[in-house]
């Protein structure tokens, strides 16, 4: 078939490449498989060996370049996910495996292509070293898929993140010392590992650091510049330490982004968010170019043997890396077993060793092209096996975290103590964060978990384990608070139903902002949430069942007309389904006939408030046999101090 000539316009194979790039991953996001697997398949069938529609040679020595500067946002973005407090508290297995666990799967990479496939020693070295690096472009999406225990998560992503510079590095120094093999060149490729290494890791902290300070005041960068801002110096400092330090921008970019990731800034949830989806766009545009450039002549050549080194790497070599890496981190087995399983290879292995196979035939060492070929089955095989068999074998060992965990409330007022014991009633676990001491140890004597500290801090948010929670509710007086900790919920952790409690004291949230975060008004509407609280803390509250008799709408979103109105009286806390389901009433739920609804009432007016509710459709009735053991308004609630709020300094710790 004759092709226009634009085939082989270079802007052409990037354009195409990106767009094919960002469909392949869209359709696997569908069919819940790694993208990794569409994209090289894509790769494949539009190279030069099917349809040549994607021709890479087109973009001659560009193509390094543009890998160089995609590798740079990515291994930035993967430091900027790290976080500092869980490292420290994985700290000795990923230091064991991004030292001798990467020394264990060199050697035992090498010995597998020098015994297997009777490579040259040079190319059975280079291949070890390539092999080193796990990919975080295919281990973090499949930790958001497969949402393993925080431990295991913390280990594989800064393994993936860490060891990918690492690799690189050491596979790099390892290509030097092939192209000039003499003991002097040996002896310095030590040097110039540890020189890269130490002078990237400087330079990135250094740079990131004054990054993340500038980025923390208006005053240098203008608000909406700070993700291009951002973009824009991460590859300036991944340039500039090439050119001072030859390869070492891989390590800058990784240590730049980690500091940036750690210092709390105004921009600093927009820019993961950018450098995410920016990094998925390179991501695509890479493995089709990348896989497009691979010959699938001189995979099939591999043969067997080929196969048989993979299954060597997977089944024998990673967990004797994993012995070595975790030795005395007191990691439980069945953590480490899935570790030993979960390795697949990325973008940095493939880019990598495209460079080699360039370099290894410019310098007329035969086998570049086998090379290049094995890592690229490597990567096919582990992110196809264990991509698809990760969540099985996640869920064989009991590693996976479990999802969708009850709620997690913010405000452990008397308001709030008094929707959580209703949930509770329900079989719902509900947890509490609070940084007011006094309101904390009443919910912790009412029988609720609590999480002290300022609900903002990452560390509390962790320690809730906000992100496999069913729900998150926020109630406090405060509603930018509230507004924060609900974006926060939502769009950082990811939690499914997030409902915010709004004042009627003039506040500037409304429920269209609410509503923009993908959040919903709690109590369908603005409320006078102090005078609640404060009246349930008197005990001048009582709580009522009511079923729903009438078909006709019921409108909570509404205020009423007068001051004076008996909907004024009446706060709508939880409703009950005919399915069963037991939820908090935000300005979403709709009632239908036979639904049961517990509503707080003011106790001085209440035969107003019993009134209005018959006439609008609620019949009275008892509550069901057991169910005292709940109440929402014992004795702990009703003395609960109506001046505590989470907005409290916090004297000591509850309980203590």
């Amino acid at each position: 078939m004759t092709l226009p000539d634009f085939v082989n316009d270079p802007a052409f194979n990037v354009g195409l490449a990106l767009a094919v790039g960002m469909l392949a991953q869209a359709l696997a996001r569908h069919l819940r498989i790694p993208g990794i697997v569409l994209l090289l398949a894509a790769g494949v069938l539009l190279g030069p060996d099917l349809l040549g529609i994607v021709r890479p040679d087109s973009l001659g020595d560009g193509l390094p370049m543009l890998v160089g500067f995609a590798v740079a946002v990515i291994l930035f973005e993967g430091g900027m996910n790290l976080n500092l407090r869980r490292l420290r508290r994985e700290a000795l297995s990923i230091r064991r495996l991004a030292t001798w666990g990467a020394i264990v799967t060199a050697v035992g990479g090498a010995l597998a292509a020098r015994i297997l496939l009777d490579w040259s020693w040079t190319l059975s070295a280079l291949f070890g070293t390539l092999v080193i690096v796990t990919g975080p472009t295919v281990i973090n999406p499949l930790l958001r898929r497969i949402r393993v225990n925080s431990n295991l998560a913390t280990v594989l992503e800064a393994e993936g993140v860490l060891v990918d510079a690492i690799g690189a590095i050491v596979a790099i120094v390892a290509l030097e010392v092939a192209l000039s093999p003499s003991g002097e060149s040996l002896a310095l490729g030590s040097w110039h590992l540890l020189s890269r290494l130490g002078f990237g890791a400087v330079l990135g902290l250094v740079t990131g650091l004054l990054l993340a300070l500038l980025l923390r005041s208006e005053h240098w960068v203008p608000e909406g510049l700070e993700n291009v801002f951002t973009l824009s110096i991460a590859l300036a400092i991944y340039q500039l330490s090439n050119g001072l330090l030859e390869e070492s921008g891989i390590v800058t970019v990784t240590a730049a982004g980690l500091a940036v990731g750690n210092v709390k800034t105004r921009a600093l949830s927009d820019l993961k968010e950018f450098k995410e989806q920016l990094t998925m766009l390179l991501i695509g545009m890479l493995f089709v170019l990348l896989a497009a450039d691979v010959r699938m002549e001189e995979v099939r050549a591999l043969g067997w043997r080929g196969a048989a080194t993979v299954a060597v790497l997977m089944l024998l070599v990673r967990p004797l890396n994993i012995l070595a890496g975790t030795w005395g981190s007191g990691l439980p087995l069945r953590d480490k077993a899935f570790l030993a399983w979960l390795a697949p290879r990325g973008i940095v292995a493939a880019a990598v060793s495209s460079l080699f196979a360039n370099e290894l035939d410019h310098a007329g060492i035969a086998g570049g092209s086998q090379l290049r070929a094995l890592v690229f089955l490597v990567i096919a095989v582990t992110v196809l096996v264990q991509g698809l068999t990760g969540g099985w074998v996640a869920r064989l060992l009991g590693v996976r975290r479990p999802s969708n965990r009850g709620l997690v409330v913010l405000g452990a007022s008397p308001l709030g103590l008094a929707l959580g014991r209703l949930l509770r009633s329900a079989d719902k676990q509900v947890v509490f964060l609070d940084s007011n001491p006094q309101a904390s140890r009443l919910a912790e004597e009412a029988g609720f978990r609590v999480f002290f500290g300022n609900a903002l801090a990452e560390g509390v948010l962790l320690r809730a384990d906000l992100d496999g929670r069913a729900g998150a509710i926020a109630l406090t007086p405060n509603e930018e608070l509230n507004l924060l900790f609900a974006r926060q919920a939502r769009e950082e952790y990811k939690v499914p139903v997030v409902q915010v409690a709004l004042t009627s004291q003039g506040g500037a949230a409304s429920r269209e902002i609410v509503h923009g975060i993908g959040a919903r008004v709690l109590f369908g509407r603005p409320r006078n949430l102090p005078r609640w609280s404060e009246r349930l803390a008197r005990g001048a509250v009582v709580v009522v069942r009511r079923r729903r008799t009438s078909k006709a709408a019921f409108d909570i979103t509404e205020p009423a007309q007068s001051r004076n109105h008996p909907k004024n009286y009446v706060l709508p806390l939880t409703r009950e389904a005919d399915d069963g389901a037991h939820s908090a009433i935000d300005d979403r739920s709709e009632f239908r006939q036979g639904d049961i609804v517990h509503f707080a009432v003011l106790d001085d007016h209440d035969l107003e408030a019993d009134t209005w509710l018959t006439q609008q459709g609620w019949e009275a009735i008892a509550e069901p046999a057991g169910a005292g053991g709940d109440d929402p308004l014992s004795p702990t609630a009703r003395t609960a101090d109506a001046a505590a709020g989470p907005g409290s300094p916090p004297a000591r710790r509850p309980g203590s």
